[in-house]
């Protein structure tokens, strides 16, 4: 049990992880030193950009990368280690200790197999149980993930259940060994806004019972905002801050996550108002340029920015990588921005 104002225990320390793929005789340095820790009931929520090396990141660690890949660094679940082990020995701790939803459930579920098939599957893929025990144990599942008429649903087939049900079922999967982590990797990003806060609610109640570690994957910094304990704000395969939720937003400091803060819709934005982008690209993950990844699409870049800066702890529980950080207690302007407009034009040139 954890005492009155002490942490919960870790589950997951992840140091100097480092994923490098071959293409075309380059090396692609898609993960470039992250670390952090998970705790037991919590959720930690990783940011960024498409190819920023979030998703690649935690397939390193369930051991889904293809063979090409070089997964250097140590990442470390309970008492094993996760980095360096052979295919065989990860497929005993997938499912069994740490477990994944992905984006897709259309495409993660069989169509020629029952819902409640498919569970029991997972179920006795880790518990060498009979078929009706594991049969039951399903529909215990499919009650625990708040699917409606359980019974029945066993018998569906993927096809037959809407988007969010099927989610639902891809939750029940993940869940079937009680894994210590469960990782949702853009696991609502095919779903319509109601859905996807149902599915979301949905997790922050399975991490409160069952005491589960969330890793949420995501390029939504408003559902960070709403359902992470922290946040990881991913760049160019590096950690550019990190921090307790309330903390993070209550005053960013990086450049960049100011300028994901920036490109959300607001309700007080007019209507047919252009969209916020970041202008530019990310750079290539082949070729990164010397010091801040950011600082070509950063309009506080100076010559300084040509040394990396480190990811420290500048603050209490506050960590980022920037020579000249933005302050919003202070009055800066949160997103170095421009219009969708400004962005075309700045292609053209």
């Amino acid at each position: 049990m954890t005492g009155v104002g002490e942490e919960p225990p870790v589950v997951l320390r992840v140091d100097d992880l480092r994923v490098t793929f071959t293409r075309g005789g380059r090396e692609i340095h898609a993960v470039n030193g992250l670390s952090y820790t998970v705790r037991r009931g919590r959720m930690l929520a990783i940011i960024g950009e498409s190819g920023s090396g979030k998703s690649v990141s935690v397939r390193a660690l369930m051991g889904l990368l293809p063979p090409s890949a070089v997964v250097e660094g140590s990442a470390v679940l309970g008492e094993e280690q996760l980095v360096g082990r052979t295919d065989k020995a990860m497929r005993a701790i997938r499912g069994r200790d740490v477990s994944m939803v992905f984006q897709d459930p259309a495409r993660s579920l069989n169509p020629t197999m029952s819902v409640g098939a498919q569970i029991v599957e997972a179920v006795r893929a880790h518990r060498p149980l009979p078929k009706r025990e594991a049969a039951a144990r399903a529909v215990e599942l499919l009650k625990l993930v708040r699917l409606s008429a359980p019974e029945r649903r066993f018998h569906e087939y993927p096809h037959q259940l809407s988007g969010g049900m099927r989610q639902r079922v891809m939750i029940a999967i993940a869940l079937a060994a009680d894994p210590k982590v469960l990782i949702a990797d853009e696991a609502t990003t095919a779903l319509d806004v109601t859905t996807q806060a149902q599915i979301m609610e949905l997790l922050v109640d399975l991490q409160e019972r069952l005491g589960t570690a969330i890793i949420m994957i995501s390029h939504d910094l408003g559902l960070a905002a709403s359902y992470a304990d922290e946040v990881l704000v991913m760049y160019a395969g590096r950690a550019v801050e990190h921090a307790p939720t309330s903390t993070l937003f209550g005053n960013v400091r990086m450049p960049y996550t100011a300028a994901l803060l920036g490109a959300i819709p607001q309700l007080t934005t007019p209507s047919h108002s252009q969209l916020t982008v970041i202008g530019g690209h990310p750079p290539d993950l082949g070729a990164l340029p010397e010091g801040c990844a950011f600082r070509e699409r950063c309009p506080r870049a100076t010559e300084k920015c040509i040394e990396r800066p480190p990811l420290e702890e500048h603050e209490p529980q506050h960590a980022y990588a920037c020579w000249h950080p933005v302050d919003q207690r202070a009055g800066d302007v949160l997103s170095p921005l421009s219009t969708g407009d400004e962005a075309v034009k700045e292609e053209v040139r």
